[in-house]
């Protein structure tokens, strides 16, 4: 049986924490009605409606490696792709269904195309896979709080055995484990109300997924949805704990800490519009600039930002997610430094900006300019060896001004005497010690 182990924990997770930054993609069949992945729930929509949408799949469009560049050009560090959704549509060829894509007129295992093409950009592989079930017979429907059939009486549930679909979905996660070569993290969707934990017969599920991908790194959904930390957090890992927590839509106001008050792993997922799955009238996406301040924000945090797209039917990322991702991209290729390898610092956040740090590096993001220069509070004066901008290498000058002769003990940096900065978005200083 799989048992928690600290030393084998802290070695997988050092790739994870170093990347800091990923892509989730949600992409099937809801991708056609084009109004969000929970479309089937939120309408009610029996299976024999929906299942034009599964005659009708063809991403004529789909290439897994523009996924893959995109996510790198982005700054990304590995991807994951939801290989199921709630509706129960597989992108990857289960022996245990009929109802995947190489049934449909696509006739095509594109889980098999992404993972080989996320690795062939050499990004970290992540398969998202939900352990909820709408199309499944054995799931419950009849007053499920989330089923499409959760308010019709002619859905009750009798004769319905859901250990029946616990091993189907168990068989289903062993094909994952097995067909598709190293797997570098397993996202799990997700627990809630009674169906936690053991209810999935976790400790069996997660001895087979160790046994077949010793590396791999979990989420907590296994015992927790997007709220709740889990047992790892509690101190008591179970054989089936996260192995890092997965808040959803919001940033941890203080990071994560465990009941010991030490900083655990985690990872904010988050839209870039309000949906998930591909929506074809939400076009409230979220600035580039602001996403960029959100990803330092976790980093300064201690936790990862996964940042989502959610592909058309015919495979293709909208036009706004890819101009966001640009943007992100130039930034990243410059001051990248200060995101991987990076976390929180013993230096507080400052009044204009966040801080991130690695070793004897100390990033200094400046989100807005100050008047007069710039206070590095917390920087220790007998250790300053050097401030540098990070984009461009150039030399910051430690300011002697007069305007702040008050305040001796403060280091200031003399950024010059343009107001504007020089990246608008966030302009980091590189603030270099001397080892202690």
């Amino acid at each position: 049986m799989y048992t928690f182990n600290r030393e084998e924990y802290n070695k997988r997770m050092e790739w994870y924490l170093d990347a800091r930054f990923g892509m989730f993609i949600h992409w099937g069949l809801y991708s056609i009605p084009a109004r969000g992945e929970w479309v089937r729930s939120e309408e009610e929509i029996p299976k024999e409606d929906y299942m034009k949408y599964f005659e009708e799949f063809d991403p004529v469009d789909y290439d897994p490696r523009a996924w893959a560049r995109a996510a790198k050009e982005a700054g990304m560090k590995y991807v994951v792709l939801t290989a199921k959704h709630h509706d129960g549509f597989c992108l990857y060829d289960s022996q245990y269904t009929d109802f995947k894509s190489t049934n449909t007129k696509c006739g095509r295992d594109l889980i098999k195309e992404y993972v080989e093409a996320v690795r062939a950009e050499g990004l970290k592989v992540g398969i998202y896979f939900t352990i909820i079930d709408w199309y499944h017979d054995d799931y419950p429907h009849y007053g499920d709080r989330q089923h499409p059939m959760r308010n019709n009486p002619a859905y009750k549930n009798d004769g319905r055995n859901f250990d029946n679909y616990l091993t189907y979905m168990h068989n289903q996660i062993r094909e994952i484990c097995t067909n598709y070569g190293k797997i570098d993290i397993l996202w799990f969707d997700f627990s809630y109300d009674d169906l936690r934990g053991e209810a999935w017969r976790a400790t069996e599920l997660m001895d087979m997924v160790r046994s077949l991908q010793p590396e791999v790194i979990i989420d907590n959904r296994l015992e927790c949805s997007g709220e709740g930390y889990g047992s790892l957090a509690a101190c008591k890992p179970t054989p089936y704990h996260g192995d890092f927590v997965s808040p959803e839509q919001m940033i941890p106001p203080n990071g994560i800490q465990d009941v010991e008050g030490n900083d655990i792993a985690w990872e904010a997922c988050v839209t870039m519009n309000n949906h998930w799955g591909y929506c074809a009238t939400d076009h409230f996406y979220k600035p580039a600039p602001m996403l960029i301040k959100k990803l330092v924000e976790c980093v300064s945090k201690g936790g990862n930002l996964i940042l989502n797209v959610g592909p058309d039917v015919k495979g293709n990322i909208p036009e706004e997610s890819m101009k966001i991702l640009q943007e992100i991209g130039k930034w990243m290729k410059k001051n990248g430094e200060s995101i991987y390898g990076c976390g929180k610092s013993q230096i507080a956040k400052p009044d204009y900006g966040r801080v991130t740090a690695k070793g004897n590096h100390v990033y200094f993001h400046l989100f807005e300019n100050t008047i007069g220069p710039v206070p590095l509070l917390g920087v220790p004066k007998d250790r300053l060896k050097g401030i540098r901008y990070l984009a461009t290498g150039a030399e910051v000058p430690v300011s002697t001004s007069w305007v702040h002769s008050d305040y001796p003990d403060i280091v200031f940096a003399d950024l010059g005497l343009d107001p504007v900065l020089p990246d608008q978005t966030d302009t980091v200083l590189d603030v270099i010690l001397t080892e202690e």
